[in-house]
């Protein structure tokens, strides 16, 4: 068989499969538009080489890295930073090397269609990676990166991507993103606001980053008012250079609709570091529902990732800090949780909430009847661990029939692994085909009908829903 099976992920069966070849066919050229992921915009600042292939695929990529730590492969022996600066492996090729010689863990992963597909069809390469090939795709690949042709902007153009959404601190001073719009290239990068560290009082430095957002904003964030007023301004920041939603990794998705004075007493209590458990969490809750409340002020679209428990691995998160690979999904309440935010604002008809979930659980019970009543929810695609063609394939069977596709937001790559971005997207698109045609198959509707779903499920339905 072909590295890259030119049906894959299309259904068995004869018929149906032609359906979806049919419909892939009109929208597999498509641009790419990727409004939720975490990119670094210091590539397309400095457009400098990525420096090899093991620090282009692996050393960035935690779907990579946690799978072979399951197998007793150390971080640091792939090239993972620490945070005390420590010793890691620093050679390219012996990092190389050891995912090679791994490659077998990924059989049947999303993981190794990405990572086929980018070696094929962004680099050239014919061979399987492998123990045996390791040497020699990793000197192709690395020749191709020399190359003017491979550099990020390069690249952002070949991949036909419209645009790029990163992911960034509330606190960053967006310097790289100022540094792209000064430069004259055409590649559209936006910032998305990613407050948690601002947000959460149980987040490390909690006090101090909400006074380092004060003196960023010249507010008094020592005061209620003058906290949600740099919350106003940071945003206004943001959207000038372009930044279309926000985005919240809260590991529930509890709201609260507290009255000002309460909302105050309890941030007080949480900025002196007097909060327990339950306080944090209620004013996490409190905060989406303000965030929702300025999200109909400005416009943002408002993504929340909830149902996380992050950074699962003490003693990781000791060594080498957050995110890296050790998310792990729990139960989530979304029902009784959002309640209080949709009370205040859920039926604003121009408010975008895009819900995001690791719990299937809720997929039908809970998430498609609340996006298919309440006008300013929407549900994003699956997410990490479901990020993949099976998990693609059951949120479009659990919730097409109560929520349809027009109260969902579309794909999103969500990654950090910028070659993998075709793939991924590859992979969504003919998943949707295949799950169209197994509609048209069975006479639920019609081919013209699926024409017009596959191109809203590629582009239409996010660039409605993040406003692009």
């Amino acid at each position: 068989m072909p590295v890259l099976d030119p049906d894959r992920l299309f259904p068995a069966e004869a018929r149906t499969r032609d359906i979806a070849r049919t419909l892939f066919a009109a929208i597999e050229g498509a641009p790419i538009l990727s409004p939720h992921g975490h990119c670094d915009p210091a590539w397309f600042a400095g457009n400098a080489a990525f420096p090899d292939p093991a620090r282009l695929f692996v050393v960035p990529d935690h779907y990579i890295f946690r799978m072979l730590v399951s197998q007793g492969v150390p971080l640091t022996a792939l090239g993972v930073p620490r945070v005390d600066g420590g010793e890691t492996e620093r050679d390219g090729r012996a990092i190389w090397r050891l995912f090679a010689g791994h490659y077998h863990l990924f059989r049947g992963t999303p993981t190794r269609l990405w990572v086929d597909h980018a070696l094929a069809e962004v680099f050239g390469v014919s061979a399987a990676l492998g123990p045996d090939t390791a040497d020699a795709i990793f000197d192709e690949v690395a020749d191709r990166l020399a190359q003017p042709e491979f550099r990020p902007r390069a690249l952002f153009d070949r991949f036909g991507i419209e645009v790029l959404a990163t992911t960034d601190d509330a606190l960053s001073d967006l310097a790289h993103h100022e540094a792209i719009r000064a430069s004259g290239w055409g590649g559209r990068v936006i910032p998305t606001y990613r407050p948690d560290a601002v947000i959460d009082p149980e987040y490390e430095g909690f006090a101090g980053n909400v006074a380092a957002l004060g003196r960023l904003t010249g507010c008094d964030t020592a005061s209620w008012e003058g906290y949600l007023e740099a919350h106003r301004r940071r945003r206004a920041a943001f959207r000038a250079l372009g930044a279309t939603a926000t985005d919240h990794g809260h590991a529930s998705a509890r709201t609260e609709n507290l009255a000002p004075d309460a909302a105050a007493r309890l941030f007080r209590t949480c900025l002196q570091g007097e909060a327990g458990t339950g306080e944090a969490d209620a004013f996490r809750g409190q905060m989406l529902t303000e965030m929702a409340r300025m999200s109909v002020e400005d416009g943002m679209t408002m993504q929340i990732h909830a149902g996380s428990r992050r950074n699962h691995s003490g003693p990781v998160m000791a060594m080498h800090g957050r995110d890296k690979g050790f998310d792990i999904p729990q139960r989530t309440d979304y029902v009784a949780a959002l309640k209080p935010l949709l009370d205040a604002v859920g039926m604003e008809p121009e408010l975008r909430i895009v819900l995001f979930t690791l719990d299937e659980s809720v997929y039908s019970r809970e998430l498609a009847p609340l996006a298919g009543v309440y006008p300013a929810l929407r549900l994003g695609p699956p997410w990490w661990f479901f990020d993949s063609p099976e998990g693609m394939m059951r949120f479009r069977r659990l919730t097409g029939e109560t929520a349809g596709i027009y109260n969902t937001a579309g794909f999103n790559d969500d990654t950090r692994a910028f070659c993998s971005i075709p793939a991924r997207h590859d992979v969504a698109r003919r998943v949707d085909c295949a799950w169209l045609a197994g509609l048209v198959a069975d006479g639920r509707i019609g081919m013209d009908e699926a024409r017009e779903m596959a191109a809203e499920l590629t582009t239409g339905l996010v660039r409605r829903a993040y406003r692009l």
